[in-house]
């Protein structure tokens, strides 16, 4: 049975761009999909088709048990979502912005307006709730952003890349606020680029590239893929960068990786602590003074680099659909309240 999330053959394009190539997803009720590519692999463009925000030129999909394209008005009635970008209303107050999103979910203005103040205390806004949103910081616009997109506790959730430019503390705080929501059933379909935010969130994982699906499965699974322990060492000169990197190649089991900036080498290796031992005894041996040395599994930008071919990036650039904030030509162009949108 398709789960909440449900989508099969998407393509979608814009000119000679394929955006969507046939994608495919199935988030099951009540889990995470964490969504993952570069820059242009086709994210953005897959939420704005879930979401109603774009037809797809093929394929279907269905959300909360709706058809997409048949049924676009049910599926809002369904979902909420927070976009890439801030989409409030400058010109209202913090609490306005709440409440407008509340009414327009056809909530009664006293449920609305309970809503608005749990949620303003909830995101730390409380004392900027009065506040007209265009005197609010970047980070305070992304936090009212992600706290509207919650005001009706939809069953499915959209969130594209709802982190990006929240400080450290913020950034903990939604992720305890996004693992409230799933423990209470909802669903949620997550794009991000900060990738320990997806070990940590998500129950299964998609790598998009080039408008496909290229890989899936747990943090676990795809980091068994990229294969290995590694050999992480710091050396305390700069001087022992080379006579370092030659231990570590007699005990590696593929190419070492070097940053001379940070004095850290990197290599594959098999053996685990025993392996680690020995390490340790050989550089001591050879009089190389190390700040930091240690054993560790392949993280999810190991397997982001290992399928995609470079590290993730922290911009969004799809840029050709409608209302993505950028003109065809790469240039910051209007954007729509998506919020607006997806609520009417």
């Amino acid at each position: 049975m398709p789960g909440a999330i449900f989508a099969e053959g998407l393509v979608k394009t814009f000119g000679d761009v394929r955006a969507l190539d046939g994608v495919d997803l199935d988030v099951p009720e009540g889990t995470v999909l964490g969504l993952l590519g570069p820059n242009g692999a086709g994210k953005t463009t897959a939420v704005r088709v879930l979401t109603t925000l774009l037809k797809p030129d093929s394929g279907t999909a269905r959300v909360a048990g709706i058809d997409v394209l048949k049924k676009p008005h049910e599926v809002r009635r369904s979902i909420g979502l927070s976009g890439q970008f801030a989409a409030v209303d400058e010109y209202l107050t913090g609490r306005e912005n709440l409440r407008m999103v509340g009414q327009l979910y056809q909530m009664s203005a006293r449920d609305a307006k309970a809503r608005a103040s749990r949620l303003l205390d909830r995101f730390n806004l409380a004392d900027a709730a009065d506040r007209i949103a265009k005197t609010y910081s970047g980070g305070m616009r992304r936090r009212l952003d992600l706290a509207a997109a919650l005001v009706v506790s939809p069953p499915v959730m959209f969130m594209d890349e709802p982190t990006t430019g929240l400080d450290p503390r913020n950034r903990q705080q939604l992720w305890e606020v996004i693992e409230e929501l799933v423990a209470g059933g909802t669903t949620l379909l997550l794009t991000t680029q900060y990738l320990e935010e997806a070990d940590r969130l998500a129950h299964d994982i998609a790598v998009v590239d080039h408008g496909k699906v290229i890989a899936r499965g747990t943090s676990d699974q795809l980091k068994a893929r990229t294969g290995g322990e590694r050999v992480e060492v710091v050396v305390h000169q700069a001087g022992h960068i080379a006579p370092a990197d030659e231990v570590l190649r007699g005990f590696g089991k593929g190419e070492s990786k070097v940053e001379e900036h940070t004095r850290k080498i990197t290599v594959p290796v098999s053996g685990g602590a025993k392996l680690l031992a020995e390490v340790i005894r050989e550089l001591d041996a050879r009089g190389i003074e190390i700040d930091d040395i240690g054993l560790r599994r392949p993280t999810l930008d190991d397997v982001f680099i290992s399928l995609t071919g470079h590290v993730a990036e922290a911009e969004e650039a799809e840029g050709q659909g409608p209302g993505s904030g950028k003109a065809p030509d790469g240039r910051p162009g209007h954007k729509r309240h998506d919020r607006t949108e997806a609520a009417s």
